[in-house]
């Protein structure tokens, strides 16, 4: 089962993996084709009642697999306003064909003249909300009438996520849909056919641009929406947890504090002044300073701890205290690694080792990556993001696999980088989303910034590039 928003993000992964949406369309369309031949008698007559998106786009296909009977394709709209160009080709693919292709420019005008077989293909999964016009008098329409009615994905004007509608519905009594089966299908009273339509596997196991659409932004949002992030980190190095709250600020968070030691709190600020910094007495991170990052880590939507650390006992010991009491979400990076094994935790934890930590907190040689990522995972009930030529993301239960980012990544601090995107990403995501998003994300930035430089980058090139490369496709 699949919801909207994850199809959504699917169907783009399969067009990023060289499956174009126009083929996926093609198979969609014979697929609706296919459920109207089981319903339809061989005189029978089939109006296409379509909306000006890819869900009518799959009716214009269907109409032409139906040739063998009395069709009509019931355009709502003009075909000049068709808003996608696989859907507006296939239109034009009708009219080409002297395929009987009507606009509807008034809802009141449409006129069915009592078919036997309608298609809804007005609103698909991504539709929300109650039907405006003309769908809402289209919905009327169809329901008035006595003919056996398919709809194309979910009946228009019922939520694919929850099977309830806000207003008028249409009343299917056979849903074709695609790839898998829609939650709020479930709750209709209706035999549902769920269509294989060629989207291969990878497109939801492998991270790719599709994952940039959780990123989309209200324009109506308000600051403070993005999140808050808190960074832990420094004492013996300054430039890490520097690159990870100017990395957190890059990829979207609103608000940024680096809490460090004091030794090093006027270098960490000197890198940006959009940072906020918190100066830490003394030189390194230590048990005395556990209840101040309590105190700052609640106001935060999530912290990054690790950055610039060091391994110092004490340093250590107060990681394992922060987090033993922490309860909201964290990003674990590099040297703060070593405390997760042996801590009880309430906090969400998004770890993020290279192979060597992850043997390291796996307490044994790591052979095959994919199976100790899963099985740790699970045993610490956290996700984790193991850093190498592929990436590999699991939460024990979900595996990702990100295969962006180049050699030239080895640099140091381009770790530093990933861990701040991460957090910035899981102010609004899950662990895992947040997780594959900033893989992949990072590893592009780290393409396009590599770009000929032939091996000479280094990791503050990455946050020019990074805005880009968490660019949603359009």
């Amino acid at each position: 089962m699949i919801s909207s928003e994850e199809i959504a993000v699917v169907d783009a992964n399969a067009a990023a993996l060289g499956v174009p949406r126009k083929q996926l369309m093609e198979s969609s369309g014979n697929a609706v084709a296919r459920v109207v031949r089981e319903v339809a008698d061989a005189d029978d007559s089939v109006a296409l009642v379509c909306g000006r998106g890819n869900n009518g786009g799959d009716a214009f296909v269907a109409a032409r697999f139906l040739s063998a009977f009395d069709v009509t394709a019931h355009l709502l709209g003009r075909g000049a306003t068709i808003s996608t160009d696989i859907a507006r080709e296939n239109w034009a693919a009708l009219e080409a064909a002297d395929i009987d292709a009507r606009e509807v420019r008034d809802s009141a005008s449409l006129a069915l003249e009592d078919p036997d077989v309608v298609v809804d293909a007005m609103l698909g999964t991504g539709a929300t909300g109650a039907l405006r016009e003309p769908e809402a008098t289209a919905a009327r329409v169809i329901n008035d009438g006595d003919a056996t009615v398919v709809s194309v994905d979910v009946p228009s004007g019922v939520d694919a996520d929850t099977g309830e509608a806000a207003g008028v519905a249409v009343e299917a009594d056979r849903v074709v849909t695609f790839h898998d089966a829609k939650p709020g299908l479930a709750a209709l009273d209706a035999p549902v056919t769920v269509a294989d339509i060629g989207i291969p596997a990878a497109a939801e196991r492998v991270v790719e641009r599709g994952d940039l659409l959780r990123l989309s932004r209200d324009p109506t949002a308000h600051k403070g929406d993005f999140g808050e992030v808190l960074v832990v980190g420094g004492g013996p190095y300054a430039g890490a947890p520097a690159l990870a709250g100017r990395a957190t600020l890059r990829a979207g968070a609103d608000l940024v504090s680096v809490a460090c030691p004091a030794a090093v709190a006027d270098t960490v600020q000197g890198y940006d002044e959009g940072l906020i910094v918190e100066a830490l007495p003394g030189e390194r991170v230590a048990p005395d300073h556990v209840d101040a990052l309590l105190a700052a880590a609640a106001d935060a939507d999530a912290v990054v701890v690790g950055p610039g650390l060091g391994d110092h006992d004490d340093t250590t010991a107060a990681v394992r205290r922060f987090l033993s009491s922490f309860d909201g979400t964290a990003v674990v990076d590099a040297d703060a690694l070593v405390a997760v094994p042996a801590v009880e935790t309430a906090a969400r934890l998004l770890c993020t080792p290279h192979r060597g930590e992850l043997a390291a907190m796996a307490d044994g040689p790591v052979d095959d990556v994919e199976a100790r990522v899963e099985t740790l995972a699970d045993r610490l009930g956290a996700t984790l993001l193991t850093k190498g030529p592929r990436d590999v993301v699991s939460d024990g239960e979900t595996t990702r696999i990100n295969r962006t980012g180049t050699a030239a990544m080895t640099v140091g601090g381009t770790g530093d980088v990933l861990a701040g995107v991460a957090g910035a990403l899981a102010c609004r995501l899950d662990p895992l989303e947040a997780a594959a998003v900033a893989a992949h994300a990072t590893g592009r930035a780290g393409e396009a910034a590599a770009d000929g430089r032939n091996g000479g980058l280094v990791a503050t090139d990455l946050l020019e590039t990074l805005p880009a490369a968490l660019r949603p496709p359009a």
